[in-house]
């Protein structure tokens, strides 16, 4: 098959979007499909993604400036892109540029997926909630039940999102994750050499991420103080860089709560270094408003490091399943208590610890994930969806 991936931005600081995008590109590529991504902007792939689809800058479709507008053109090559494919992917959900990318693949008669990536979820939609309904009442709907499958990557997602697009075909697939950088893991010393002050404190709590509101880090924080305050060695590291605006925000917040010298901003760290930071701390406490999947999650257990979550992420049901997963409400005093029922049960060297490694490549394998992507797409090609109506 001639799969396109369309999506407005490929920077990975933007968070799993773009990182979903490219590593479903890439393991499509590697089994054998024909594979462009089709973005809105030109930029770099991050380092190690997307390998499988070579250096060749045709895999990489840049649809200009006019697909962020009202116009129905995406450019030539864009356009003849999209009349080429068998099937599009679309990702994320109120960008102008799907519009235009669902309302081509209408005209050519080319069968498309709409994955929103939770951007339908109740605590999503209750956030510019006029600007997100007039978006689904002008084209957003008729874009949604258009499409061959709106993919949601958890059932709960589903269950929230579905109220949006009553006539159409919703489907359930996890993302797909390369978890090549987990295979090999380099060991929590080079974390430790490249930031002792950081790693010091004896309980070592991880926020890894992008440093938004709805990610709760301000939660943690004040968690953080009343762990410090039953004389808990513990410091919070946060991976990942805050919106903008938003670090001044919670650099007040840490010296509101008594706990500024233990809070460790380390900014975006990728590669070897991030997983070897993961490998460092204690545990990952996410304490989020909102998740639809969770990379994050993932990656954590693959390192061996329990999770502390809430009840709102759409997977809790799925990461307790790992047997290293901690769920709570989202306040500050039960992600403290989480915290410490986490560390108790979850010994350094505890089998749970190990079992959840081994669980996340077992439920995550990229070839068995890819197979059910395939089948979307085969079934997909065969539909055939009727294009005309709505242009």
């Amino acid at each position: 098959m001639r799969i396109v991936q369309a999506i407005t931005n490929l920077d990975a600081k933007l968070g799993g979007t773009a990182r979903a995008a490219i590593d479903l590109a890439s393991a499509m590529a590697a089994q054998g499909h024909q594979v462009d991504v089709l973005t809105s902007r030109a930029s770099t792939l991050p380092a190690g993604w997307g390998r499988e689809l070579g250096a060749n800058p045709r895999n990489i479709v840049d649809a200009g400036p006019d697909a962020l507008l009202l116009s129905k053109s995406l450019g030539s090559e864009g356009s003849e892109t999209i009349r080429n494919a068998d099937v599009v992917h679309l990702h994320a959900m109120w960008e102008l540029f799907n519009i235009r990318v669902a309302a081509l693949c209408r005209s050519f008669d080319v069968p498309y997926i709409s994955t929103p990536h939770g951007m339908l979820d109740d605590w999503c939609m209750a956030q510019k909630t006029w600007k997100k309904r007039a978006h689904l009442a002008t084209r957003g709907a008729l874009m949604l039940e258009r499409a061959a499958f709106v993919h949601c990557t958890a059932k709960a997602e589903l269950a929230q999102s579905k109220k949006w697009f009553p006539n159409g075909r919703g489907t359930v697939i996890a993302n797909l994750m390369d978890l090549t950088p987990f295979e090999r893991l380099p060991g929590a010393a080079l974390a430790q050499k490249q930031f002792p002050d950081a790693l010091k404190a004896k309980v070592r709590l991880l926020f890894l991420g992008r440093v938004t509101p709805k990610k709760g880090l301000d939660v943690l924080i004040q968690a953080l103080a009343l762990l410090r305050q039953d004389q808990l060695d513990a410091s919070v590291v946060v991976v990942g860089n805050p919106d903008q605006g938003y670090g001044e925000t919670l650099t007040r917040c840490a010296r509101d709560c008594g706990v500024a010298e233990h809070v460790h901003f380390l900014g975006h760290v990728d590669g070897d270094l991030k997983v070897s930071i993961v490998e460092a701390c204690d545990l990952l406490v996410i304490p989020s408003n909102q998740e639809n999947f969770g990379f994050v999650f993932y990656e954590a257990l693959a390192c061996r490091t329990p999770v502390v979550t809430t009840n709102l992420v759409d997977t809790h049901a799925e990461l307790q399943e790992s047997g290293a997963a901690t769920i709570v409400e989202r306040d500050p005093k039960s992600i403290a208590d989480g915290i410490r029922f986490g560390l108790a049960q979850h010994a350094p060297h505890s089998a749970c610890r190990t079992n959840a490694r081994e669980w996340v490549f077992r439920v995550c394998d990229p070839k068995v994930v890819a197979k059910q992507f395939e089948r979307m797409y085969e079934t997909a090609r065969t539909m055939r969806v009727s294009v005309m109506a709505g242009l």
